[in-house]
């Protein structure tokens, strides 16, 4: 992939741009959306560039799609009560804008608080 083609995401994971990052392991990270749709709106981001999208994930490596929502799962507990929305935008018609595989984890964080349906039209 060209240096000019590498996406957002790429350039957070090499450090090159910052981000608020919640969780950091071999094959993921994870980190506050920086216009966040939710109290609590995180994105779960595979390190690796190979899938533009959770179809490309799912079909490449099941085991990576299951540990980002295993992940998803944890950082929804530490965040809020452990309610989550998880969220794959999977192409352009459908809300996607950077084409590198990433969940949007979404709760509200104060308990007794809920995501109502509808709520989140614009993500």
């Amino acid at each position: 992939m060209a240096e000019t083609e590498r996406s957002i995401f790429s350039r957070i994971i090499a450090g090159e741009i910052p981000a608020d990052v919640v969780y950091d392991s071999e094959r993921l990270i994870a980190f506050r959306d920086i216009a966040p749709k939710a109290p609590v709106h995180l994105l779960v981001v595979p390190k690796t560039e190979e899938y533009r999208d959770v179809a490309e994930l799912a079909a490449g490596d099941p085991e990576l799609l299951a540990e980002l929502v295993a992940t998803a799962k944890h950082l929804a507990e530490e965040h809020s009560d452990g309610d989550f929305r998880l969220i794959f935008n999977t192409g352009a018609g459908a809300g996607q804008t950077v084409f590198h595989v990433h969940a949007h984890v979404m709760s509200a964080n104060d308990r007794g608080h809920s995501l109502q349906e509808g709520t989140l039209d614009q993500l």
